[in-house]
């Protein structure tokens, strides 16, 4: 068993009861990433928090952005499918990322219904969760792990 299906498993045993493949931590999102050029990342963050706090830092060819919501306002991105439609494939593997790790289950969940088959939200987000002095990147997330990221 290859590594990306090591991981992939144990992605798919978390996934309880979730409408989606499963859920991978950024640590396991990171090694996908480099161990596969075909995974791709989908950032669901909005435009402004991809320019203000920054993206991971992974080839274009891997890297992609559709909002879930749109910023300013927080109005669901209705456009949504189609432009995941634009950039990725129904048969490729997508780990879902968000700033939490709310809207990339949300994302994952209806990409799934509209059938992508190897949806995976990544647990913790980018930023993870807030600390006692409600800071994020303190706690969890992508940039917590020291993942590789590109700063605004």
């Amino acid at each position: 068993m290859s590594d990306v299906d090591a991981i992939l498993a144990l992605a798919r045993a978390r996934s309880k009861d979730w409408p989606y493949a499963g859920a991978v931590n950024p640590q396991e999102a990171w090694e996908l990433l480099q161990a596969d050029p075909h995974i791709k990342l989908i950032d669901v963050r909005t435009n402004a928090e991809r320019d203000w706090v920054g993206r991971v830092a992974i080839p274009e060819t891997q890297h992609g952005a559709v909002q879930w919501a749109t910023y300013p306002g927080g109005v669901a991105n209705h456009e949504f499918i189609e432009q995941l439609n634009s950039q990725a494939r129904k048969d490729q593997v997508l780990l879902f990322l968000c700033r939490s790790g709310v809207r990339s289950r949300h994302a994952a969940k209806l990409a799934t219904e509209f059938g992508y088959q190897h949806c995976y939200d990544v647990l913790e987000g980018f930023e993870g969760d807030k600390d006692e002095n409600g800071h994020r990147k303190n706690v969890n997330g992508w940039c917590r792990a020291g993942l590789p990221w590109l700063g605004a």
